[in-house]
């Protein structure tokens, strides 16, 4: 017998993590796949400036965004943005948060996504992407700020 090992405690431990998951599991599945589509669609609009497509974002963009800044002013900021970071090496999330008010913007269903990335001349940044869930159900980017 391993010493320390009490017959029946692991099988205790183990049942118990199993019903506290279990009791968990309908409200994080819920909000971890309205977190899950927001990422995902932040993360597809990005993978578009990462291959320097400023036309291909500004076009996937929500209206909101092409109406605040022409593709001509949304093309030259890209690239003073990106250029200098240069190539694009990788990103994880950071945190996702959910609001029905933005500064500027009419009442809607905004995602505020956080990531921290790495790029071959600045190896530590932070992008955030903000998303309005339109009335299809599609997470559309409306803003982009990239420390």
């Amino acid at each position: 017998m391993t010493p320390g090992f009490i017959p029946g405690r692991r099988a205790a431990l183990r049942a118990a993590v199993a019903i506290a998951i279990g009791a968990l599991a309908p409200a994080l599945a819920a909000q971890d796949a309205r977190a899950f589509e927001a990422q995902a669609a932040a993360r597809k609009w990005l993978a578009l400036t990462d291959r320097d497509d400023a036309g291909a974002a500004w076009e996937a963009a929500d209206p909101k965004f092409r109406a605040a800044l022409p593709l001509d002013r949304w093309i030259d900021a890209l690239k003073q943005v990106r250029g200098p970071l240069g190539a694009f090496d990788q990103r994880a999330v950071m945190s996702t948060r959910f609001t029905k008010t933005l500064k500027n913007f009419p009442a809607g269903d905004y995602a505020i996504v956080v990531f921290r990335s790495s790029f071959a001349k600045k190896p530590v940044s932070q992008e955030t992407v903000t998303l309005d869930r339109d009335s299809g159900g599609t997470w559309r980017v409306v803003g982009y700020a990239i420390t």
